[in-house]
């Protein structure tokens, strides 16, 4: 399949650039696989459609965003990609000139160095002589559609009510609807997978059959695999919840406590061993996950509801509106 074929037109007013002041507020649309029906209901009305006598098990992400986005005293960006130390950091640079090897980085008291260029990436790797202060000099790293930088509100808001595990850059949106009154009465249990840079990777070839899945680590308790095997029906909220046990699932056979990195890619043609459901928002056009919701619900389901969604004025991405496929 071409990544063109996942392509479609937003207006840029239905990007959603900051988030309802309530989270349960969010409209849901509702896609039913077997008739194609869509629904339009409100995310609060999300427990007439998950039962605990009927086996339903919602897995969410338990992940936790940290500020990964500092900015130089001369006002260049270090994306902090991966901690590989608390002092060494591989890193994504904008502008690349201004690193080079050898070159200083000075962010508030702490100095860092530019010690080694990753040739197949861009990345750097920095290494200062101390502690950066993350509370003084740490960003979120907002996804760029919203066209601003992250704010104090941010630090709350772009973050789930159920948030626990530190390592993620961008935050697993669909669980940002959730509050602890709308989520306490469901059956539910998490996984964590730590969301990369990746998630704001554009597919850039034109086969998605050539695409290259960025890799993120992942965790499985025993609880959350013994509930999971007891579920009839496993609704995933998020993208990032069925990569990982689609991923694990594929890896043992079945879902079971593991921990690891996946690179899993999931689109039109994927074999599903463990998603009877899924919550998640609406999606970049030509972007992986995209992608991924059409091989859980049909390309053609799923690019009808998005025309729907457009003409009923949804809000897109990540503080936007979501989509529940049962």
């Amino acid at each position: 399949m071409l990544t063109a074929d996942f392509d479609y037109h937003l207006p840029p007013e239905l990007i959603a650039s900051e988030p309802l002041a309530e989270r349960s507020a969010s409209r849901m649309m509702v896609v039913h696989r077997d008739s194609g029906n869509i629904e339009h209901r409100m995310f609060r009305e999300i427990g007439e459609f998950v039962s605990r006598e009927a086996s339903d098990m919602l897995v969410l992400n338990d992940t936790r965003v940290v500020p990964a986005r500092y900015y130089t005293d001369q006002g260049y960006e270090v994306l902090r990609v991966e901690p590989l130390t608390a002092t060494r950091w591989r890193c994504m640079v904008k502008p690349g000139k201004k690193f080079r090897l050898g070159d200083t980085v000075q962010i508030g008291e702490a100095t860092g160095h530019v010690i080694e260029i990753l040739e197949e990436d861009g990345n750097r790797i920095i290494e200062f002589d101390r502690l950066v202060d993350e509370s003084k000099h740490g960003h979120l790293a907002l996804p760029h559609y919203m066209g601003r930088e992250d704010q104090p509100t941010d630090r709350e808001r772009y973050q789930t009510v159920f948030a626990r595990s530190e390592g993620s850059i961008a935050a697993p949106t669909a669980g940002l609807h959730f509050t602890p009154e709308v989520l306490n009465p469901l059956p539910h249990t998490f996984v964590t997978l730590h969301v990369g840079v990746g998630t704001f990777q554009p597919v850039k070839v034109a086969n998605i059959a050539d695409h290259k899945m960025h890799s993120e680590v992942y965790e499985v308790s025993a609880t959350t695999a013994q509930a999971i095997q007891s579920a009839k029906r496993v609704i995933t909220v998020g993208t990032t919840a069925m990569r990982t046990l689609e991923s694990v699932a594929r890896d043992h056979g079945r879902v079971i406590a593991t921990r690891g990195s996946t690179d899993i890619f999931i689109h039109p043609g994927f074999e599903f061993r463990v998603a009877g459901g899924l919550l998640t928002n609406f999606h970049l056009p030509k972007s992986t996950l995209i992608m991924l919701v059409s091989a859980f619900a049909g390309k053609e389901l799923t690019m009808q509801a998005y025309a729907e969604a457009i003409r009923e004025r949804y809000r897109f991405f990540s503080y936007g509106d979501c989509m529940l496929i049962v």
